[in-house]
């Protein structure tokens, strides 16, 4: 899996522990539609293992199913700041 970051999301993740963590998220009531979800610290209802390390660790669940061919990491500032992934591109997955 090829991470694709942004110098400001490598420094914020780097700044945060230098790890990122990311799994899926369904909603209650629209399954068909899955989100990733990312942090810098892990789900704790979640066991993890390592899918990356190039300049930042990252982390998914054990038992993932399919792993992304390029992972993109950026720094979002709505609400609050925080980073956030992209599966392939894309903010959810099908």
């Amino acid at each position: 899996m090829r991470v694709v970051a942004s110098e400001e999301a490598r420094r914020y993740v780097a700044d945060h522990g230098g790890l990122l963590f990311v799994w899926p998220r369904s909603s209650a009531c629209c399954r068909s539609v899955t989100w990733l979800d990312s942090a810098t610290e892990p789900d704790p209802s979640r066991t993890f293992r390592r899918v990356a390390r190039n300049g930042m660790e990252v982390w998914a669940p054990v038992g993932l199913v399919r792993l992304p061919a390029e992972l993109h990491v950026e720094v979002r500032r709505f609400l609050r700041r925080r980073v956030e992934a992209y599966w392939d591109g894309c903010a959810w997955i099908v």
